[in-house]
């Protein structure tokens, strides 16, 4: 009887929160400027509150013009000074964990300050607003009657100079409140496992014996498992092994390549899909309806929001603009303020807003991920819309993909070079190539004129992958699990010929 009091308790918790989403959604300005004035005022007698005079500072507009961008570049010496003890640099409390975050384009560690206040009204509240928003639309849900699967890139915390570090999973893993692990599988020591082939073994034997009602995790990585799962148990889909299955929470890279495998998995038309946008510096949005592909920006969470329009990005005729001056339809990079010391801190995503009453979002990329070498401004969210388009037309399945410029030399033109892994073969290389082309010219109209005629853009060079390489080039690289993932577009091809003489297909 203890697990469905547990549900009806907790299911009647965090539907009343619901009511507490509707203020911001509400009043999206004034409380968005209640979380800038409060971090203000906590922050004012920091030694990033005395330099800039966070006391004087009362609008937007100073504290937009007093406080300039930041990179993790210019804010690391801070952090490593914070790391090794000292307080109240840049946040009043003091931060004892460190989320070590390598990303994708630079082997440089980072070490984002994570405070008790981030824990518990960002990543925390996050986690049950997530619950929250997914209960508010299906009444009937028994969730809490089975447990999630978690599936976290966690290893060990390491301590150093009384400060920890290590992933983001792990450090919330670490400070978890019970009623949360109370409702988890796998337990907190093998979610803690360091070495991925072994955690993952591990997983599949405990949590198959275990009544498995959500999942959640990244989901190239959560693939890997639940086809370990069904390797293991020699059943057909995942509703043979868990009847009880209902809702997979996601998040960390696009679901759409992966969308046609999961179906196959999880055959039932009613099984949820749930999409989620946190990252080590915050949580920020969640799939607030049932069968949509937007995501609701979550506006008390202590995270301060500004952007910046992605037409005027690195150039001299930048700007930045609060929440409130947004446009529907228009793709930004994103500024954060935050409850952990973050100060107009350029977390490197791109956003596109879908409604601006509410704020709702999808995640389009990454400054850093795209192609715009002959102006062609190819970004994440063209290319895995126009991938998904070209494995529909050709019957054709995707595990991974990264595509690079060819550089134009004397009169040769240039182009965009592929190299992608195919779960199913196209039933034509050739034709999965046309499609893809079509796809992004109709897609993107900077493509479409480069590509006209061929007078910049010369058709796509398409590699096909053997079986495995991008997981052994992750795992030749320390980046097996969790929310390490393959870089998708570089305006370089340092990854692309990496991985193209691993393949075999490097041709100098």
């Amino acid at each position: 009887m203890a697990i469905p009091l547990f549900h009806s308790v907790a299911s009647w918790l965090l539907k009343k929160r619901f009511h507490q989403m509707e203020l911001f959604m509400k009043y999206p300005e004034e409380v968005q400027m209640e979380v800038l004035n409060q971090l203000l005022t906590v922050s004012q007698d920091t030694e990033l509150g005395r330099q800039f005079d966070f006391k004087t500072l009362n609008r937007y507009e100073s504290f937009s013009e007093r406080l300039p961008i930041s990179r993790y570049e210019d804010i690391e010496p801070m952090i490593e000074r914070c790391r090794r003890g000292e307080n109240n640099i840049f946040w009043p409390t003091p931060i004892r964990w460190f989320a070590k975050s390598s990303g994708t384009t630079n082997a440089k560690s980072k070490f984002i300050p994570v405070s008790t206040e981030s824990l518990e009204d960002c990543h925390f509240k996050a986690g049950k607003d997530m619950l929250s928003l997914y209960f508010n639309n299906n009444e009937d849900s028994k969730l809490f009657n089975g447990k999630s699967l978690r599936l976290g890139g966690s290893k060990e915390l390491y301590q150093d100079n009384q400060t920890f570090f290590g992933d983001l999973s792990a450090i919330i893993i670490d400070n978890l409140p019970f009623w949360a692990e109370m409702s988890s599988t796998p337990s907190n020591k093998v979610s803690l496992m360091s070495e991925w082939e072994t955690k993952l073994e591990a997983i599949v034997q405990e949590t198959i014996r275990e009544d498995v009602t959500s999942l959640a995790g990244v989901p190239s990585w959560m693939l890997v498992l639940l086809n370990k799962v069904l390797e293991v148990t020699g059943k057909n889909n995942l509703f043979d092994i868990w009847e009880n299955l209902e809702v997979y929470f996601h998040g960390g890279v696009s679901f759409n390549p992966y969308r046609e495998q999961y179906e196959k998995l999880l055959p039932r038309k009613n099984f949820k899909y749930y999409e989620i946008y946190n990252a080590s510096e915050g949580f920020f949005a969640i799939q607030d309806r049932n069968n949509s592909d937007e995501l609701l920006l979550m506006l008390d969470y202590g995270i301060f929001y500004e952007f910046i329009p992605m037409s005027t990005y690195n150039t001299p005729q930048q700007r930045i603009i609060p929440l409130w001056e947004v446009e529907q339809g228009k793709n930004y990079a994103m500024l954060i303020t935050t409850n952990a010391g973050l100060w107009r801190y350029l977390i490197g995503d791109t956003v596109r807003f879908t409604s601006v009453n509410p704020y709702r979002i999808k995640v389009t990329g990454r400054t850093k991920h795209h192609i715009n070498v002959f102006g062609e401004e190819l970004i994440i969210e063209n290319a895995e819309e126009a991938l998904k388009h070209a494995c529909s037309e050709t019957c054709a399945e995707i595990i991974d993909y990264t595509a690079a410029p060819v550089f134009m030399r004397g009169k040769e033109k240039g182009a965009h070079e592929w190299l992608i892994e195919f779960r199913k073969m196209p039933d034509s290389i050739d034709h999965f190539a046309r499609a893809l082309d079509e796809s992004l010219k109709s897609l993107n109209s900077d493509y479409e004129a480069k590509r006209y005629l061929n007078m910049t853009l010369n058709h796509p060079v398409l590699n096909v992958a053997r079986k495995n390489l991008f997981y052994d080039w992750l795992k030749l690289n320390d980046k097996l699990g969790g929310q390490h993932k393959v870089p998708r577009l570089s305006n370089n091809r340092i990854y692309l010929e990496e991985l193209l003489q691993m393949n075999g297909t490097l041709i100098n």
